[in-house]
């Protein structure tokens, strides 16, 4: 078997999707790790913008402050409300093997409070926006 034959396989037999939740709180948590990750990497990069200036650190600044990445934001903070309440999660079920039988009920309840944590950093971000651009 070839690299790109296995390779090819792999991800044929993870990303066809398979049905419940498990799956797709599976991939959801990979997708919320790399969001995660990503970030991370351009957050160090744009820190590292001081070193070329104030200015230079400022204009990425202002960039960032723009409306136009409120949604990235918000999906940033998904991501990280996903990977975190999904993970206690998975070590819930490692922990208490007998819990799998109420994985339905658990990623649910997972579901209602990232619902709830998203709705309301949304809101408060949302009002802090307007509050801030209605000041200026």
């Amino acid at each position: 078997m070839t690299v790109i034959s296995s390779t090819k396989d792999f991800v044929v037999r993870t990303a066809t999707y398979k049905g419940g939740v498990g799956h797709a709180s599976w991939i959801l948590h990979r997708l919320g790790g790399i969001g995660i990750a990503v970030f991370l990497i351009l957050h160090i990069i744009d820190i590292f913008m001081i070193v070329l200036g104030k200015e230079m650190f400022d204009f990425f600044l202002f960039i960032y402050h723009q409306p136009i990445f409120r949604p990235a934001i918000w999906g940033l903070m998904f991501g990280i409300f996903y990977h975190a309440v999904n993970g206690v999660r998975i070590i819930i079920h490692d922990f208490f093997p007998s819990t799998f039988r109420y994985q339905r009920e658990m990623v649910l309840g997972a579901w209602v409070i990232i619902g709830i944590l998203v709705v309301l950093t949304v809101g408060m971000d949302i009002f802090n926006w307007i509050t801030y651009a209605g000041s200026h």
